[in-house]
């Protein structure tokens, strides 16, 4: 348990992001409500780990999510209790466009984000947007294979304009794709990609990437067209590998798992292919249908800021298989000095520092934490002032973590902010699940959809209140 005894001075800078985050698939329901087509999401009742669907069906719990839709006002009022800086949302893209590839969109999708900012702006919080976590249109699936096709570079650029316009100046921070790397892994949820993934060739595959990539640049002209002063960052699914022994074939292993997840950063930041990634791609037969005007984007229209989820680290050696499961996107090799969580991912604060000072060596720019978080079966008991959830867990789980973020910083590293992942209770992107519970505010819903949406104070909603009060000085550190 978590006391608020040896606790040190902060290394926070004034003016640090604390908050939370959310995606549009993950909390708002409504899925077919004021003109929403469907996305991917609709049709994914399992998350990662069962097959997809030919339609939305009663046991996908997305469908009504937690009623963001309706309760965003009693949220963002329990958000700002916390004192919450900035609440990363996703926007839903089939709620803008509901096919993807319309020429107008739907302006009741956007009446609904603009009563989120209004929402926002009342409690004095900062928005920071993604403008798609996760949920292509269906249609864009269904139709033109997701980003297969390069057709949806300008279907993005349309949605991107559209929401830069709208309200360009109303939030400051924009992340393009969420964790755009995972797209290697899970091609149908993060990419739209309709062909089984056993049946994708590698061809089809990193023609997509670079398609995702291409879009994210032409987002970031235009934001910088509408507003020099907004700031665009790329999303990465952060992992570190560390080589099982110190045998020279375990450390590349390692180091060539981590250029996989390198590679996007290296082009949003640095404006074009690094050497090792255009080898892999000759020794796997793929050629890029690149344009000079491709080219000339990525160059061109690099991002701010680097941000990244972090939840785990793995290991890589050449004596054994890589194991996946439990909802992990990445797979890897246990490591067997890290204690892991119900849902088998390791738990590792040291590799937070690790990322960050990596990432910043490497690109040299400010980077952001928007997803770092504890899944775990809360149980809802009676306290003194009414039900709650007595996570000391989570607490300890999140201090041990923030405690290596302000190593990072005080190392030199420039960071801006940290957005804990499903600060309020939400179905789970890669189980879709309810009992895998994130947040600091609990959601009375079960797992068979059952519940009353009621929302709850976790006891690691005054945790996190405080500490973001005392810009981290109430952190403790365990290490000794």
């Amino acid at each position: 348990m978590t006391t608020a005894s040896n606790t040190s001075p902060s290394a926070f800078p004034d003016g640090f992001l604390w908050g939370g985050a959310t995606a549009a698939n993950q909390v708002e329901g409504a899925f077919d409500e004021d003109g929403k087509g469907l996305s991917v999401q609709d049709v994914m009742p399992g998350g990662i780990v069962r097959p997809r669907t030919d339609a939305p069906t009663p046991d996908n719990l997305k469908l009504e999510a937690i009623d963001f839709y309706h309760r965003y006002k009693e949220d963002i009022a329990l958000f700002a209790e916390m004192g919450f800086k900035v609440f990363r949302f996703s926007i839903a893209w089939s709620r803008i466009f509901p096919l993807g590839d319309e020429n107008e969109p739907n302006e009741e999708g956007l009446s609904f984000y603009d009563r989120v900012l209004d929402e926002l702006e009342k409690h004095g919080i900062e928005p920071l947007v993604t403008i798609s976590h996760y949920e292509t249109p269906l249609h864009l699936a269904r139709t033109y294979d997701g980003w297969a096709d390069r057709r949806m570079i300008g279907f993005f650029e349309r949605y991107a304009r559209t929401l830069l316009e709208r309200y360009g100046s109303r939030v400051r921070y924009w992340l393009t794709f969420n964790e755009i790397n995972s797209v290697l892994h899970e091609p149908f949820m993060s990419g739209g990609i309709a062909t089984p993934r056993e049946e994708l060739d590698d061809q089809d595959l990193y023609q997509a990437i670079h398609h995702e990539l291409v879009a994210s640049a032409a987002a970031t002209r235009i934001a910088h067209e509408i507003d020099p002063d907004i700031r665009v960052g790329c999303m990465i699914l952060a992992i570190p590998f560390y080589p099982l022994t110190p045998d020279p074939s375990d450390v590349w292993a390692a180091k060539q798992a981590e250029r996989d997840n390198y590679a996007f950063g290296d082009v949003h930041v640095r404006g074009a292919y690094p050497g090792y990634y255009l080898r892999k791609l000759a020794e796997r037969g793929v050629e890029l249908d690149i344009t000079e005007e491709d080219r000339e984007l990525l160059r061109e229209h690099t991002v701010d800021f680097v941000s990244f989820s972090y939840y785990m680290s793995s290991c890589e050696t050449v004596t054994q298989e890589r194991e996946s499961g439990g909802g992990n996107l990445m797979g890897g090799v246990v490591n067997p000095t890290l204690e892991a969580s119900e849902w088998g991912w390791a738990i590792d604060p040291l590799g937070l520092r690790t990322i960050l000072n990596d990432y910043w060596d490497r690109w040299n720019k400010p980077l952001f934490i928007v997803e770092n978080g504890l899944g775990a079966k809360d149980v809802l008991v009676q306290g003194p002032e009414g039900p709650t959830v007595e996570d000391d867990y989570r607490i300890d789980y999140m201090n041990d973590h923030l405690v290596q973020v302000r190593e990072a910083i005080a190392d030199g590293v420039d960071v801006l902010g940290y957005t804990s992942w499903g600060c309020i209770d939400l179905v789970s992107a890669s189980t879709a699940q309810m009992s895998k519970r994130y947040g600091f505010i609990y959601v009375d819903r079960d797992d068979d959809g059952s519940g009353t949406l009621e929302r709850y104070r976790k006891k690691s909603f005054g945790w996190y209140r405080d500490l973001i009060a005392s810009n981290g000085r109430t952190l403790v550190d365990h290490r000794g």
